[in-house]
């Protein structure tokens, strides 16, 4: 780390609205070098603003010394090995990706939870019959992930009126709501719950982690929610489950594969609502202001907010 500062050069190389992400950027940190291009005259390139960059990009960048993610997961950037070792990766969390996380949930268990998704149905067909209706207070939901998404998306359920519980790797302390941690503790967080909402990130720990038996110990007619990642899931066996009727439906906004091929069987359901990951997009005003601070921590010779744990991949 240094306290230079002085015509650093910044690297935006996102590949959607990257002007826009440089505009601001400019305007947050007027004495940085702020390009969208690789520097042809090969001088240093402190930052590197990246979401999935180009295979080759951040290794062949001179003089790297902060890896800024424009989304929350980094799953990609560390498999990649491009990352040159001692360089931080600094992950999204902003205010604008934190309250889309909240309202994409808060979305999709309040139209499962109000019958939304059946009386579409019956429309369709017809119908004038009215289900039944429960109050907020009579559900459980679980939030698989406490963190910087999990723990608000789960304070946002308590205000409702839910019943509440979070489960996260560690353990955690979130006012009014029943946490659990580790591996032992995982079965008894999903026990009888009506809903599951999984916000957990790509790891190793998480791949696979809500299979066949984790749903079973839902209460039947249970809904699941996900807006982490896909392979958390196996999707298998959340099929299986709808089909034989243990799971009433399901909000996917991620997947093992992006986009979704046309040819999965996910297309076809009724009982699953997919969303073309878009639950948390980052907001080029929350996200540069965000990214702005790190730069300015690393400069002071601080270490910025939400460096990735290589270990834990987060």
């Amino acid at each position: 780390m240094t306290s230079e500062s002085k015509m650093k050069t910044m690297l935006v190389a996102a590949r959607a609205n990257a002007d826009a992400f440089a505009d601001r950027f400019r305007r947050e940190l007027p004495d940085h070098d702020i390009v969208t291009a690789m520097p042809e005259d090969g001088r240093p390139v402190a930052y590197a603003v990246v979401g999935r960059p180009l295979p080759g990009l951040l290794a062949a960048l001179p003089g790297l010394e902060l890896v800024l993610s424009l989304n929350a997961g980094v799953e990609h950037l560390i498999a990649s090995g491009e990352v040159p070792a001692g360089v931080p990766i600094v992950r999204m969390v902003d205010p604008g990706l934190v309250d889309g996380m909240v309202e994409w949930v808060a979305a999709e268990v309040l139209a499962w939870h109000r019958n939304l998704f059946a009386y579409r149905e019956k429309q369709r067909r017809g119908l004038w019959e009215p289900a039944s209706e429960k109050l907020a207070r009579e559900r459980i939901v679980t939030v698989l992930g406490a963190g910087a998404l999990g723990g608000p998306v789960a304070a946002m359920l308590a205000t409702l009126g839910f019943t509440v519980r979070a489960w996260s790797r560690t353990p955690r302390s979130l006012p009014g709501i029943a946490t659990f941690a580790g591996a032992g503790e995982l079965a008894g967080a999903v026990a009888g719950a009506d809903v599951l909402v999984s916000l957990l990130p790509a790891t190793a720990d998480t791949t696979d982690l809500i299979d066949r038996a984790l749903l079973d110990r839902l209460a039947p007619g249970a809904f699941v929610v996900n807006g982490g990642r896909g392979a958390a899931i196996v999707d298998a066996d959340l099929i299986a489950a709808l089909d034989d009727g243990r799971l009433s439906g399901a909000a996917l906004d991620v997947f093992r594969t992006e986009p979704l091929p046309a040819g999965d069987p996910y297309w076809q359901r009724d009982d699953v609502l997919v969303s073309p990951h878009v639950a948390a997009p980052t907001h080029v005003s929350t996200a540069v202001a965000v990214m702005a601070d790190s730069v300015r921590a690393w400069e002071r010779g601080a270490t910025p907010a939400h460096v990735v744990d290589l270990d834990r991949g987060y």
